[in-house]
Formats: C-alpha cells, sequence, structure tokens
C-alpha cells in the first residue's frame, strides 16, 4: 500500500534528494514528485515519523493527500 503526502517547499532535484535522503536515514523508501509537491511512501508508514524527516530536511509537511 502506497501513501501520498503533500510537502511544500521542494523545487529542484535537490530538494528532493535532501527529502529521499532523511526518509532513508528512517528506514523508509519514497518517490518524490516535484510537479505534484508530493513524497510517496511504500508499505505501512508512521505519519509522524515521515513528517519529522521532512521537517528536519527544511521543508513544510502538509499531511496526507487526497
Amino acid at each position: 500500500m502506497d501513501t501520498k503526502f503533500i510537502v511544500e517547499g521542494m523545487s529542484c532535484g535537490g530538494c528532493a534528494a535532501s527529502v529521499r535522503k532523511a526518509l532513508e536515514r528512517l528506514g523508509i523508501a519514497a518517490q518524490i514528485s516535484l510537479p505534484e509537491r508530493t513524497v510517496t511512501v511504500s508499505g505501512p508508514v508512521d505519519e509522524a515519523r515521515v513528517k519529522e524527516a521532512v521537517e528536519a530536511a527544511g521543508y513544510d509537511f502538509r499531511g496526507r493527500a487526497g
């Protein structure tokens, strides 16, 4: 099961890489979509951990998409 989250502030590949690396440090695999401003994670995931990683990377976590 995939879960999609909205992340504000990502504007380039470097931004996406920063968010991806922050999530990977917590053992969370993610796909980033800059045009949609989303992060999609696979499998069961704790939303609080995703939020923590995104904010630690310097971006605004807006919660689940859709």
